[in-house]
């Protein structure tokens, strides 16, 4: 990981934390090319009451229209979901930074399989976070999640 991965995925961890606070699903996204931030943003299914307002969502909605996502890096507290990961792909977006994985494996070898860099940083303040919400709010966790 580069001193910029390590400062976005610091920004997408804060995002995280915010929608934590906020009572939310603590998954924070940052979209950036090169050292140049684009967006960040956070899960916000439970602030606004849109199921599909998953946290690499909501950053790539703030990132605006693009003409070209090619040299840019997803950066996420929490590796994505398969929507998510469907949204990735379908943008030509080559690389994702994945704060965690170990509170939710995500898709990865999705992601590899269609020629997407994907590096996990194992972030013990995303892992903490995460845990703690899973812990603390299980219900809602299984709500993001799709499970019953």
């Amino acid at each position: 990981m580069t001193d910029a991965d390590r400062k976005f995925l610091r920004i997408a961890f804060q995002e995280a934390q915010d929608g934590f606070d906020e009572g939310g699903c603590p998954i924070g996204s940052v979209l950036a090319r090169g050292e140049t931030l684009i967006a960040q943003g956070r899960n916000q299914r439970v602030q606004r009451g849109d199921p599909i307002a998953h946290g690499e969502m909501d950053c790539l909605r703030k990132a605006g229209r693009q003409k070209s996502y090619r040299g840019m890096t997803l950066y996420t507290s929490l590796s994505p979901c398969m929507m998510c990961s469907g949204t990735i792909i379908q943008f030509g977006i080559q690389r994702v930074v994945v704060g965690e994985n170990e509170n939710f494996g995500g898709n990865e070898d999705f992601l590899r399989a269609r020629g997407v860099e994907v590096i996990v940083a194992n972030d013990a303040d995303c892992i903490a976070l995460m845990a703690r919400f899973i812990r603390e709010k299980p219900d809602l966790w299984a709500e993001d999640i799709a499970e019953d």
